[in-house]
């Protein structure tokens, strides 16, 4: 039996899983938490992947392994391998007035049209703009732009600053995905390559691809972005002094045998690695609900949405992955749990006392802003209250109703590009609830299946790590938890439409 291992380095926590190559098989797995906030310093991801390796039991008997991480946060390099300044993060907002720019300077259609996508606070060029127009000290300093996981798949190689790595910070060897790449909004799906014009505009400098093996140098006015990997390219092998080189909390170094040489695969976007441990095909939907709710497809041809609401990307497979994203996902259902004092359980058990549409109290969500539809600085609101329908299960109900509709709004912008949606695969610790499983069966109009729980993205990780390792994509069975019975109730969407169009315009 070989081992294979996939990690997904998310806002919240690394999760790593080891799995058998030939059945997908969980055979362990190991985690550990990051800080909260918007912004964050990559070096403790590199604690926590290190943390998370230990808390699996190592590698030492694995073959190959490949890293998922949450997309679009900027991390700048200097030319000496340092982080110039904490990452930031994808729900990082400040840089709303940079995407509206952006979008300004050339155009929301010339943009879709160029990268797949329409400039949000999301996406790393409006960060790099907000860097080059906030903090120019700090901009001056970058000679290289980097994802989540191209970092860490480089520093897994041995790569880094002078004294905490093995190797030294080689900024030609950095490395990426399509799909990562296609969420920074300066690399197109549909060409394939780096628009390096919209880099420069958005920076302010020259950038270029890395050149491993050349003898080239960061020059002041050249930023390096990676070299972009295949689906089943390896970005080369874990170096046996990687970790052991790094300065940690701990007296020991994670367990981390090497004599195997680990292959490492190319890395992912947290969803295009969803989408590849959900075995997705045409005809299925995805919703993923976590810190942000995604609702993505797979499709086998490059598209394009002016209206920045779908942004179409590019996924793990050779394919493209249209996807919409809300800022308001799992924690709408803990906040209103906080307030109304239960926990995710209660929650639950009040919503489902309550009847489809809550009573006409309809919870419009955006507590942190939102992205679909773009509205950086809206906040939630709660509408038809009055003494009959204030209640706590109505109230329970409406915050789970809210999340989905906000997730059915990009559904139906999905369906609107032409793609088929035949089925709803819901993945997230969110959807084992039995109120949210059963409200979707009521707020979608397609069939709804629950796949049993489990941590997809690393586990689409480890099929890219299966991949490389065996030179074919895995073909692993998904099981399934729960598939309710449609029960489609149009009233929920109709009062929400009507509630959060109020809210959109302030009336």
């Amino acid at each position: 039996m070989s081992l294979v291992a996939g990690v997904d380095s998310s806002t919240q926590s690394c999760k790593l899983v080891i799995l058998d190559s030939g059945s997908g098989a969980l055979v362990r797995e190991g985690r550990a938490g990051h800080p909260e906030g918007t912004e964050i310093h990559p070096d403790l991801w590199w604690h926590a992947l290190a943390a998370a390796i230990d808390d699996a039991g190592g590698l030492a008997d694995v073959k190959a392994l490949s890293v998922g991480g949450q997309q679009h946060g900027m991390v700048l390099l200097d030319v000496e391998g340092n982080v110039v300044r904490p990452a930031l993060l994808w729900n990082d907002t400040r840089s709303a007035g940079a995407a509206a720019d952006l979008a300004a300077e050339v155009g929301a259609g010339e943009y879709a049209r160029r990268t797949g996508l329409v400039p949000v606070a999301s996406f790393t060029v409006t960060k790099i703009r907000w860097v080059r127009d906030h903090e120019p000290e700090s901009g001056s300093r970058v000679a290289a732009v980097v994802l989540p996981h191209d970092w860490l798949t480089w520093r897994l190689r041995g790569y880094g600053p002078a004294g905490s790595s093995a190797l030294g910070p080689n900024l030609e060897e950095l490395t990426t995905d399509r799909s990562d790449a296609s969420g920074t909004g300066y690399w197109s799906p549909a060409l394939g390559t780096y628009d390096f014009d919209l880099f420069r505009l958005a920076f302010g400098r020259k950038a270029r691809q890395a050149m491993p093996g050349q003898s080239a140098e960061a020059t002041p006015d050249t930023v390096i972005l990676p070299r972009v990997l295949g689906p089943s390219d390896s970005a080369g092998h874990i170096h046996p002094d990687c970790f052991s080189a790094s300065t940690f909390n701990s007296d020991r170094s994670p367990h981390v045998d090497l004599g195997n040489e680990i292959i490492l695969g190319a890395g992912a976007g947290d969803n295009a690695a969803a989408a590849l441990g959900l075995g997705v095909q045409p005809g299925d939907v995805v919703l993923s609900v976590g810190t942000s709710g995604t609702v993505f497809a797979v499709d086998a041809t490059p598209g394009q949405d002016a209206s920045g609401t779908v942004s179409c990307f590019a996924d793990a497979s050779g394919g493209y992955l249209p996807i919409a994203v809300t800022l308001n996902a799992a924690r709408v259902l803990s906040s209103i749990a906080a307030v109304l004092d239960v926990d995710f359980d209660g929650l639950s058990e009040l919503a489902l006392k309550a009847e489809p549409g809550s009573g006409g109290v309809v919870l419009v969500p955006y507590l942190e802003g939102e992205r679909t539809p773009n509205l950086p600085h809206a906040k939630a609101s709660f509408h038809g209250l009055s003494i009959s329908s204030m209640t706590r299960s109505n109230m329970a109900r409406a915050s789970i109703e809210g999340m989905l509709c906000g997730l059915a709004g990009g559904l139906d912008a999905l369906r609107a590009l032409g793609g088929p949606a035949r089925r709803l695969l819901m993945i997230g610790g969110a959807v084992q609830n039995p109120a949210v499983q059963h409200i979707a069966a009521q707020v979608f109009d397609l069939p709804v299946v629950v796949p049993s729980q489990g941590e997809y993205v690393a586990r689409g990780a480890a099929v890219q790590a299966a991949w490389v390792l065996a030179g074919s994509r895995p073909d692993w069975p998904v099981p399934v938890d729960a598939a309710p019975e449609p029960d489609y109730r149009g009233i929920i969407s109709r009062n929400y439409k009507r509630a959060s169009a109020q809210n959109d315009t302030g009336s």
